[in-house]
């Protein structure tokens, strides 16, 4: 199975992240699979099963919660095209060439035109990152912004850890 996390960069290229067989850990600890170093994102916040019968995406009790498709869950069976919300940073799901890539083009500007689940408005620590409200929320320019210059599975591996509050 070929199994990638996608997501656009501000300017339209796109970022691949290829799962491997086994379990995949997203979170902003240094040593996750994919690194996300955002206080919105718990230090283990997500992870992915990826087996030959299909893949599973799993909470692992972060505190603002894993979405797909805009739903918060627990866990859930992934297919293609599925979005993955974890914090501000949104993957779309693709399972052996599914969607297209011409598909997800067009899944990337409907949800850029829609606003994700968030959780209500408050100021984190002494972070400048805020918890945006619907109207507000544009979380694939977000992470666009700080993948620009990423080329690895951190997606900003500059940045130190950060200290829960």
């Amino acid at each position: 199975m070929d199994f990638r996390l996608v997501m656009f960069r501000e300017d339209g290229s796109r970022k691949d992240f290829r799962l491997n067989p086994g379990v995949t850990t997203i979170g902003r600890k240094q040593d996750c699979d994919i690194r996300i170093p955002l206080i919105e994102v718990s230090r283990q916040h997500a992870e992915i099963a990826i087996e030959e019968d299909g893949a599973v995406l799993r909470d692992l009790g972060a505190s603002n919660g894993t979405h797909l498709n805009n739903q918060r869950i627990t866990e859930e069976d992934l297919e293609p095209g599925d979005h993955i919300i974890i914090g501000p940073v949104v993957f779309t799901v693709q399972i052996d060439g599914e969607p297209s890539d011409e598909d997800l083009i067009q899944i990337r500007t409907k949800l850029r035109s829609k606003p994700v689940a968030s959780e209500p408005q408050s100021k984190v620590g002494t972070s400048e990152h805020v918890y945006m409200s619907d109207e507000e929320a544009d979380p694939i320019a977000e992470l666009e912004a700080l993948a620009s210059s990423a080329d690895q599975t951190a997606i900003n591996p500059d940045d130190e850890e950060e200290e829960e509050p």
